[in-house]
């Protein structure tokens, strides 16, 4: 009997890389799940899930995609694709709009004093987009140099001059440390620290005890990168209030960590 595994050369779908923007429009169109998002591009997560008829190609809005002829595993009807041990998650619509851009010197940046404008004509202060951790690439230009916030989703729900305080000439990244998985958190933010330059972080987190998580999350991913970086801690309530702000010098963490793992934001 003829092994099935046994590689041929056939169509099979090739992905450019540079000109993917992760926008996951051909994974939501690929019904063998021959494709993934991982670390903010497309992937073919394995020959054999590829039929090569090319259903995806037409949904890609960046001509990322096409078909090529190459020695592969046959196309296996049969299986059921895994997905990658730590896929990028997708916007529900998995719309080009997730692409990583800087809003540095946009018409949404503010030209006046908030204070003295009216509520109505109060503009954004976001430089980047996405905002969102998981969905933010590693690489993504605005990450060079910058000066990073990290803060719990709720927050700016919480705390009414969240953009005027926090977000001015700084990044921004928001993830729920309850909610979402910590482990692909420290990871990710221990790449970010590793691969840019971050001038300085500002950590927000509400008084909620499960949002001191994102605090032990950050402080694992400085640990594991070795990055030095000058840490603010920022505290909400849920009423809106500031309670607490302390900071830390860029040595102090490794310093404290090294003897005791909670006495540095924990006292």
């Amino acid at each position: 009997m003829t092994d099935k595994r046994n590689p041929v050369r056939r169509n099979i779908i090739k992905i450019d890389e540079k000109k993917c923007n992760g926008c996951g429009q051909c994974v939501l169109a690929c019904a063998e799940g021959a494709i993934q998002i991982i670390d903010g591009k497309a992937r073919l997560v394995k020959d054999s899930y590829c039929d090569g008829l090319g259903a995806c190609i037409g949904e890609c809005p960046t001509g990322a995609l096409q078909i090529e002829e190459r020695i592969a595993e046959p196309f296996n009807e049969s299986l059921q694709p895994q997905p990658p041990s730590q896929p990028e998650p997708l916007l529900a619509c998995g719309c080009p709009g997730t692409m990583a851009q800087s809003l540095k010197g946009s018409s949404c940046q503010q030209k006046k004093p908030v204070n003295s404008l009216p509520v109505e004509e109060r503009q954004s202060l976001l430089e980047n987009w996405p905002v969102q951790l998981m969905l933010v690439p590693t690489e993504a230009p605005y990450l060079k140099n910058a000066s990073l916030v990290i803060a719990a989703d709720c927050v700016p729900c919480a705390y009414p001059a969240f953009h005027e305080k926090f977000l001015a000439g700084k990044v921004l990244l928001i993830g729920c440390p309850k909610l979402d998985n910590a482990d692909l958190y420290e990871e990710k933010l221990a790449q970010i620290f590793r691969q840019n330059r971050i001038k300085e972080l500002d950590i927000i987190y509400m008084e909620v005890p499960c949002c001191r998580g994102l605090i032990r999350i950050v402080q694992n991913a400085l640990l594991q990168s070795g990055a030095k970086v000058p840490i603010k801690m920022t505290q909400i309530s849920i009423k809106g209030e500031i309670l607490k702000q302390e900071e830390l010098k860029a040595t102090s963490l490794i310093n404290n960590q090294m003897c005791c793992p909670s006495s540095v934001f924990f006292k």
